[in-house]
Protein backbone atom coordinates (compact mmCIF):
# COMPACT_ATOMS: atom_id res chain seq x y z
CA UNK A 1 0.00 0.00 0.00
CA UNK A 2 1.35 3.40 -0.99
CA UNK A 3 1.73 5.88 1.83
CA UNK A 4 -0.08 9.23 1.61
CA UNK A 5 1.66 12.35 0.34
CA UNK A 6 4.62 13.52 2.38
CA UNK A 7 4.74 16.90 4.08
CA UNK A 8 7.07 18.12 1.35
CA UNK A 9 4.66 17.01 -1.39
CA UNK A 10 1.79 18.77 0.38
CA UNK A 11 3.90 21.91 0.72
CA UNK A 12 4.73 21.92 -2.98
CA UNK A 13 1.09 21.39 -3.92
CA UNK A 14 0.12 24.31 -1.71
CA UNK A 15 2.84 26.50 -3.21
CA UNK A 16 1.49 25.73 -6.67
CA UNK A 17 -2.09 26.40 -5.61
CA UNK A 18 -1.19 29.75 -4.04
CA UNK A 19 0.92 30.90 -7.00
CA UNK A 20 -1.78 29.81 -9.46
CA UNK A 21 -4.42 31.73 -7.52
CA UNK A 22 -2.38 34.94 -7.54
CA UNK A 23 -1.42 34.38 -11.19
CA UNK A 24 -5.09 34.15 -12.21
CA UNK A 25 -6.74 36.59 -9.78
CA UNK A 26 -4.01 39.20 -9.34
CA UNK A 27 -2.89 40.91 -6.14
CA UNK A 28 -4.52 39.41 -3.05
CA UNK A 29 -4.09 40.00 0.66
CA UNK A 30 -2.87 37.17 2.85
CA UNK A 31 -6.28 37.23 4.55
CA UNK A 32 -8.05 36.77 1.22
CA UNK A 33 -5.72 33.92 0.28
CA UNK A 34 -6.38 32.25 3.64
CA UNK A 35 -10.10 32.23 2.89
CA UNK A 36 -9.79 31.30 -0.78
CA UNK A 37 -7.38 28.37 -0.29
CA UNK A 38 -8.74 27.11 3.01
CA UNK A 39 -5.36 27.20 4.74
CA UNK A 40 -4.45 28.81 8.05
CA UNK A 41 -2.66 32.15 8.32
CA UNK A 42 0.70 30.76 9.38
CA UNK A 43 0.73 28.34 6.44
CA UNK A 44 -0.12 31.15 4.00
CA UNK A 45 2.63 33.27 5.54
CA UNK A 46 5.21 30.50 5.13
CA UNK A 47 4.16 29.78 1.55
CA UNK A 48 4.24 33.42 0.45
CA UNK A 49 7.65 33.82 2.08
CA UNK A 50 8.96 30.84 0.06
CA UNK A 51 7.53 32.22 -3.19
CA UNK A 52 8.91 35.68 -2.44
CA UNK A 53 12.36 34.20 -1.77
CA UNK A 54 12.18 32.51 -5.18
CA UNK A 55 11.37 35.86 -6.81
CA UNK A 56 7.91 34.78 -7.95
CA UNK A 57 5.79 37.11 -5.81
CA UNK A 58 6.27 40.24 -3.75
CA UNK A 59 4.58 41.33 -0.55
CA UNK A 60 3.77 44.84 0.56
CA UNK A 61 1.57 46.73 2.99
CA UNK A 62 -1.65 47.89 1.30
CA UNK A 63 -1.73 51.57 0.36
CA UNK A 64 -5.21 52.03 1.78
CA UNK A 65 -6.12 50.80 5.22
CA UNK A 66 -9.81 50.35 5.81
CA UNK A 67 -9.72 49.44 9.47
CA UNK A 68 -7.64 49.61 12.61
CA UNK A 69 -5.05 47.01 13.42
CA UNK A 70 -2.15 45.48 11.57
CA UNK A 71 -2.97 45.28 7.84
CA UNK A 72 -2.74 42.01 5.94
CA UNK A 73 0.15 42.04 3.49
CA UNK A 74 -0.79 42.07 -0.20
CA UNK A 75 0.76 39.36 -2.36
CA UNK A 76 1.44 40.26 -6.02
CA UNK A 77 2.76 38.20 -8.90
CA UNK A 78 6.17 39.42 -10.07
CA UNK A 79 4.93 40.20 -13.56
CA UNK A 80 7.97 42.25 -14.60
CA UNK A 81 10.46 39.66 -13.34
CA UNK A 82 8.84 36.35 -14.37
CA UNK A 83 7.70 35.94 -17.95
CA UNK A 84 6.96 33.57 -20.81
CA UNK A 85 7.38 34.10 -24.53
CA UNK A 86 4.13 33.69 -26.46
CA UNK A 87 3.62 33.24 -30.19
CA UNK A 88 0.53 33.00 -32.37
CA UNK A 89 0.72 31.64 -35.93
CA UNK A 90 -2.43 32.56 -37.79
CA UNK A 91 -3.34 32.33 -41.45
CA UNK A 92 -2.53 35.97 -42.25
CA UNK A 93 -0.32 37.13 -39.41
CA UNK A 94 2.26 36.21 -36.79
CA UNK A 95 2.27 37.57 -33.26
CA UNK A 96 4.94 37.46 -30.59
CA UNK A 97 4.79 38.75 -27.04
CA UNK A 98 6.48 38.73 -23.67
CA UNK A 99 3.80 37.92 -21.11
CA UNK A 100 4.43 38.40 -17.41
CA UNK A 101 3.24 36.20 -14.57
CA UNK A 102 -0.35 37.25 -13.96
CA UNK A 103 -1.16 37.31 -17.69
CA UNK A 104 0.18 40.83 -18.34
CA UNK A 105 1.28 41.46 -21.95
CA UNK A 106 4.53 43.38 -21.41
CA UNK A 107 5.69 43.73 -25.00
CA UNK A 108 4.51 42.54 -28.39
CA UNK A 109 5.21 42.44 -32.11
CA UNK A 110 2.96 41.66 -35.07
CA UNK A 111 4.01 40.62 -38.57
CA UNK A 112 2.13 39.92 -41.74
CA UNK A 113 2.30 36.28 -42.80
CA UNK A 114 2.33 35.44 -46.50
CA UNK A 115 0.17 32.36 -47.02
CA UNK A 116 2.17 29.24 -47.73
CA UNK A 117 5.02 30.03 -45.32
CA UNK A 118 6.37 26.72 -43.94
CA UNK A 119 7.67 26.15 -40.41
CA UNK A 120 11.33 26.49 -41.42
CA UNK A 121 10.52 29.96 -42.80
CA UNK A 122 8.19 30.93 -39.95
CA UNK A 123 10.54 30.12 -37.04
CA UNK A 124 13.19 32.74 -37.99
CA UNK A 125 10.50 35.43 -38.16
CA UNK A 126 9.25 34.54 -34.67
CA UNK A 127 12.80 34.37 -33.34
CA UNK A 128 13.52 37.76 -34.89
CA UNK A 129 10.51 39.28 -33.15
CA UNK A 130 11.70 37.83 -29.84
CA UNK A 131 15.18 39.25 -30.36
CA UNK A 132 13.67 42.68 -31.03
CA UNK A 133 11.98 42.55 -27.63
CA UNK A 134 14.96 41.08 -25.77
CA UNK A 135 16.81 44.40 -25.10
CA UNK A 136 13.84 45.66 -23.07
CA UNK A 137 13.93 42.63 -20.74
CA UNK A 138 15.30 43.72 -17.34
CA UNK A 139 18.39 41.94 -15.96
CA UNK A 140 17.74 39.07 -13.57
CA UNK A 141 14.40 38.07 -15.03
CA UNK A 142 13.11 34.50 -15.08
CA UNK A 143 11.89 33.04 -18.38
CA UNK A 144 9.74 29.97 -17.76
CA UNK A 145 9.44 28.89 -21.40
CA UNK A 146 7.55 29.61 -24.59
CA UNK A 147 4.12 28.71 -25.93
CA UNK A 148 2.88 28.68 -29.52
CA UNK A 149 -0.73 28.88 -30.66
CA UNK A 150 -1.21 27.62 -34.20
CA UNK A 151 -4.17 27.12 -36.54
CA UNK A 152 -4.17 23.39 -37.13
CA UNK A 153 -4.27 19.92 -35.62
CA UNK A 154 -1.52 19.67 -33.02
CA UNK A 155 -0.26 16.38 -31.58
CA UNK A 156 -0.32 16.76 -27.81
CA UNK A 157 2.73 14.60 -27.05
CA UNK A 158 5.30 16.62 -29.00
CA UNK A 159 3.57 19.64 -30.55
CA UNK A 160 3.85 18.39 -34.12
CA UNK A 161 1.38 20.19 -36.40
CA UNK A 162 -0.17 17.20 -38.13
CA UNK A 163 -2.39 19.19 -40.47
CA UNK A 164 -3.17 22.85 -41.04
CA UNK A 165 -5.03 22.92 -44.37
CA UNK A 166 -5.24 26.68 -44.74
CA UNK A 167 -1.53 27.26 -44.06
CA UNK A 168 -0.44 24.24 -46.08
CA UNK A 169 1.31 22.59 -43.14
CA UNK A 170 1.58 18.81 -42.87
CA UNK A 171 3.67 17.22 -40.09
CA UNK A 172 5.50 20.45 -39.27
CA UNK A 173 7.59 20.35 -36.02
CA UNK A 174 7.22 24.06 -35.33
CA UNK A 175 8.08 23.78 -31.61
CA UNK A 176 11.35 21.97 -32.24
CA UNK A 177 12.14 24.25 -35.18
CA UNK A 178 11.65 27.40 -33.12
CA UNK A 179 13.63 25.99 -30.17
CA UNK A 180 16.54 25.26 -32.54
CA UNK A 181 16.27 28.76 -34.02
CA UNK A 182 16.38 30.34 -30.56
CA UNK A 183 19.36 28.19 -29.62
CA UNK A 184 18.39 27.94 -25.96
CA UNK A 185 17.08 25.31 -23.55
CA UNK A 186 13.79 27.20 -23.24
CA UNK A 187 10.92 24.66 -23.31
CA UNK A 188 8.51 25.31 -26.20
CA UNK A 189 4.90 24.06 -25.96
CA UNK A 190 2.53 24.04 -28.95
CA UNK A 191 -1.28 23.85 -29.06
CA UNK A 192 -4.22 24.71 -31.30
CA UNK A 193 -5.17 28.40 -31.30
CA UNK A 194 -8.84 27.80 -30.41
CA UNK A 195 -7.77 25.56 -27.54
CA UNK A 196 -5.42 28.15 -26.04
CA UNK A 197 -7.97 30.95 -26.50
CA UNK A 198 -10.50 28.86 -24.57
CA UNK A 199 -7.83 28.24 -21.92
CA UNK A 200 -7.17 31.98 -21.57
CA UNK A 201 -10.82 33.08 -21.52
CA UNK A 202 -11.62 30.39 -18.97
CA UNK A 203 -8.74 31.42 -16.72
CA UNK A 204 -9.14 35.20 -16.79
CA UNK A 205 -11.64 36.29 -19.44
CA UNK A 206 -15.31 36.08 -20.35
CA UNK A 207 -15.62 32.47 -19.18
CA UNK A 208 -13.96 32.88 -15.78
CA UNK A 209 -15.94 30.86 -13.26
CA UNK A 210 -17.71 28.82 -15.96
CA UNK A 211 -16.89 25.13 -16.18
CA UNK A 212 -18.52 24.28 -19.52
CA UNK A 213 -17.51 26.54 -22.38
CA UNK A 214 -17.05 26.43 -26.15
CA UNK A 215 -14.73 28.96 -27.74
CA UNK A 216 -15.24 29.20 -31.50
CA UNK A 217 -12.29 30.56 -33.42
CA UNK A 218 -12.64 31.52 -37.06
CA UNK A 219 -10.47 32.81 -39.87
CA UNK A 220 -10.37 30.89 -43.13
CA UNK A 221 -11.32 27.78 -41.16
CA UNK A 222 -13.21 27.18 -37.93
CA UNK A 223 -12.10 25.38 -34.79
CA UNK A 224 -13.23 25.16 -31.17
CA UNK A 225 -11.61 25.09 -27.79
CA UNK A 226 -13.79 23.14 -25.39
CA UNK A 227 -13.85 23.31 -21.59
CA UNK A 228 -15.89 20.48 -20.08
CA UNK A 229 -16.27 20.12 -16.34
CA UNK A 230 -13.58 22.77 -15.86
CA UNK A 231 -11.01 20.88 -17.93
CA UNK A 232 -9.75 21.32 -21.46
CA UNK A 233 -11.25 18.68 -23.73
CA UNK A 234 -8.64 17.94 -26.39
CA UNK A 235 -9.20 14.29 -27.22
CA UNK A 236 -6.89 11.28 -27.16
CA UNK A 237 -4.11 12.67 -29.35
CA UNK A 238 -4.89 16.34 -28.87
CA UNK A 239 -6.94 16.72 -32.05
CA UNK A 240 -10.32 17.39 -30.45
CA UNK A 241 -12.28 20.53 -31.30
CA UNK A 242 -12.15 20.33 -35.10
CA UNK A 243 -15.77 21.41 -35.30
CA UNK A 244 -15.23 23.14 -38.62
CA UNK A 245 -15.10 19.68 -40.16
CA UNK A 246 -18.53 18.58 -38.99
CA UNK A 247 -20.29 17.68 -42.22
CA UNK A 248 -23.46 19.78 -42.26
CA UNK A 249 -24.34 19.83 -45.96
CA UNK A 250 -23.71 16.63 -47.92
CA UNK A 251 -24.30 18.55 -51.16
CA UNK A 252 -22.05 21.41 -50.09
CA UNK A 253 -18.73 22.71 -51.32
CA UNK A 254 -15.45 20.77 -51.24
CA UNK A 255 -13.37 21.43 -48.12
CA UNK A 256 -9.60 21.85 -47.85
CA UNK A 257 -9.56 18.76 -45.61
CA UNK A 258 -10.67 16.59 -48.54
CA UNK A 259 -14.28 16.16 -47.47
CA UNK A 260 -17.36 18.02 -48.71
CA UNK A 261 -19.97 20.16 -46.95
CA UNK A 262 -17.92 20.78 -43.79
CA UNK A 263 -19.29 23.50 -41.49
CA UNK A 264 -16.38 25.82 -42.30
CA UNK A 265 -17.34 25.75 -45.99
CA UNK A 266 -20.62 27.40 -44.91
CA UNK A 267 -19.35 29.83 -42.24
CA UNK A 268 -15.66 30.44 -42.96
CA UNK A 269 -14.03 33.37 -44.68
CA UNK A 270 -14.43 31.94 -48.19
CA UNK A 271 -18.14 31.26 -47.70
CA UNK A 272 -18.90 34.85 -46.72
CA UNK A 273 -16.76 36.41 -49.45
CA UNK A 274 -18.15 34.12 -52.15
CA UNK A 275 -21.75 34.80 -51.11
CA UNK A 276 -21.02 38.53 -51.16
CA UNK A 277 -19.68 38.32 -54.70
CA UNK A 278 -16.05 38.90 -53.68
CA UNK A 279 -14.39 35.51 -54.28
CA UNK A 280 -11.02 37.02 -55.16
CA UNK A 281 -10.70 38.80 -51.79
CA UNK A 282 -9.21 37.22 -48.67
CA UNK A 283 -8.25 37.99 -45.09
CA UNK A 284 -9.88 39.60 -42.08
CA UNK A 285 -10.01 43.04 -43.71
CA UNK A 286 -12.02 41.57 -46.60
CA UNK A 287 -14.46 40.00 -44.12
CA UNK A 288 -14.83 43.32 -42.29
CA UNK A 289 -15.42 45.08 -45.61
CA UNK A 290 -18.38 42.79 -46.35
CA UNK A 291 -19.83 43.38 -42.88
CA UNK A 292 -19.36 47.13 -43.28
CA UNK A 293 -21.07 47.02 -46.67
CA UNK A 294 -23.99 45.16 -45.10
CA UNK A 295 -24.24 47.82 -42.39
CA UNK A 296 -24.39 50.49 -45.11
CA UNK A 297 -27.27 48.76 -46.89
CA UNK A 298 -25.54 46.71 -49.61
CA UNK A 299 -28.22 44.10 -50.40
CA UNK A 300 -25.85 41.38 -51.54
CA UNK A 301 -23.59 41.84 -48.52
CA UNK A 302 -26.64 41.74 -46.23
CA UNK A 303 -27.83 38.51 -47.83
CA UNK A 304 -24.35 36.99 -47.43
CA UNK A 305 -24.21 37.91 -43.73
CA UNK A 306 -27.69 36.46 -43.15
CA UNK A 307 -26.84 33.25 -44.99
CA UNK A 308 -23.60 32.66 -43.14
CA UNK A 309 -25.18 33.72 -39.84
CA UNK A 310 -27.91 31.14 -40.36
CA UNK A 311 -25.32 28.39 -40.86
CA UNK A 312 -23.41 29.66 -37.84
CA UNK A 313 -26.50 29.30 -35.65
CA UNK A 314 -27.15 25.85 -37.12
CA UNK A 315 -23.69 24.60 -36.14
CA UNK A 316 -23.76 26.24 -32.72
CA UNK A 317 -27.12 24.59 -32.08
CA UNK A 318 -25.61 21.18 -32.71
CA UNK A 319 -22.66 21.93 -30.44
CA UNK A 320 -24.98 23.16 -27.70
CA UNK A 321 -26.99 19.93 -27.94
CA UNK A 322 -23.84 17.80 -27.72
CA UNK A 323 -21.86 19.63 -25.04
CA UNK A 324 -24.53 21.55 -23.08
CA UNK A 325 -22.21 24.53 -22.43
CA UNK A 326 -22.91 27.48 -20.18
CA UNK A 327 -21.30 29.82 -22.67
CA UNK A 328 -20.30 29.99 -26.33
CA UNK A 329 -17.63 32.58 -27.17
CA UNK A 330 -17.10 33.80 -30.73
CA UNK A 331 -13.46 34.67 -31.46
CA UNK A 332 -11.37 35.61 -34.48
CA UNK A 333 -13.55 36.55 -37.45
CA UNK A 334 -16.38 34.60 -35.80
CA UNK A 335 -16.66 37.56 -33.43
CA UNK A 336 -17.24 40.02 -36.26
CA UNK A 337 -19.68 37.72 -38.00
CA UNK A 338 -21.61 36.98 -34.80
CA UNK A 339 -21.96 40.68 -33.97
CA UNK A 340 -23.21 41.37 -37.50
CA UNK A 341 -25.68 38.48 -37.54
CA UNK A 342 -26.54 37.96 -33.86
CA UNK A 343 -30.31 37.89 -34.47
CA UNK A 344 -29.92 35.34 -37.26
CA UNK A 345 -27.58 33.20 -35.16
CA UNK A 346 -29.90 33.23 -32.17
CA UNK A 347 -32.97 32.50 -34.31
CA UNK A 348 -31.40 29.43 -35.91
CA UNK A 349 -29.89 28.32 -32.59
CA UNK A 350 -33.35 28.45 -30.98
CA UNK A 351 -34.84 26.37 -33.79
CA UNK A 352 -32.10 23.70 -33.61
CA UNK A 353 -31.17 23.58 -29.93
CA UNK A 354 -32.94 21.46 -27.36
CA UNK A 355 -34.84 23.61 -24.90
CA UNK A 356 -33.12 22.07 -21.87
CA UNK A 357 -29.69 22.83 -23.38
CA UNK A 358 -30.69 26.39 -24.30
CA UNK A 359 -31.94 27.33 -20.84
CA UNK A 360 -28.64 28.60 -19.46
CA UNK A 361 -26.36 29.06 -22.48
CA UNK A 362 -24.96 32.54 -23.05
CA UNK A 363 -23.45 33.83 -26.31
CA UNK A 364 -20.47 36.14 -25.79
CA UNK A 365 -17.44 37.73 -27.47
CA UNK A 366 -13.92 37.40 -26.00
CA UNK A 367 -13.11 39.62 -23.06
CA UNK A 368 -9.41 39.34 -23.89
CA UNK A 369 -10.04 40.35 -27.49
CA UNK A 370 -7.21 39.61 -29.90
CA UNK A 371 -4.83 39.05 -26.95
CA UNK A 372 -6.54 35.74 -26.15
CA UNK A 373 -4.18 33.66 -28.34
CA UNK A 374 -1.05 35.23 -26.85
CA UNK A 375 -2.27 35.03 -23.25
CA UNK A 376 -3.34 31.42 -23.83
CA UNK A 377 0.00 30.50 -25.41
CA UNK A 378 1.76 31.99 -22.39
CA UNK A 379 -0.47 29.95 -20.08
CA UNK A 380 0.89 26.80 -21.74
CA UNK A 381 4.40 27.88 -20.76
CA UNK A 382 3.41 28.90 -17.23
CA UNK A 383 1.82 25.51 -16.49
CA UNK A 384 5.12 23.88 -15.55
CA UNK A 385 5.92 26.69 -13.10
CA UNK A 386 2.46 26.64 -11.54
CA UNK A 387 2.56 22.85 -11.10
CA UNK A 388 5.78 23.05 -9.04
CA UNK A 389 7.05 26.60 -8.47
CA UNK A 390 10.35 25.62 -6.88
CA UNK A 391 11.37 23.11 -9.54
CA UNK A 392 10.42 24.88 -12.80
Amino acid sequence: MRAGPSQEEIRRQNLGALLRYVHVHGAMSRAELTTALGLNRSTIGALTADLASAGLVSEATPKQRGRAGRPSLVVRPESARVHAWAFSIEVDRLQAARVGLGGVVLDRRELGRPRGLVAAETAPLLAGALKEMQPAVPPGTICVGAGIAVCGMVRRDDGLVRLSPHTGWVNEPIGATLAAELGTETPVVVANVADVCAFAEHARGAAAGRDNVIYLYGDVGVGAGIIAGGRRLTGHGGYGGEVGHMVVNRNGSPCECGSRGCWETEVGEFALLHAAGRPAASGREAVLAVIDAADRGDARAQAAVRQVGDWLGFGVGNLVNIFNPEMVIFGGTMRDLYLAAAAQVRSRLNSVGLSACLEHVRLRTPQLGRDAALVGAAELAFERLLADPLEA
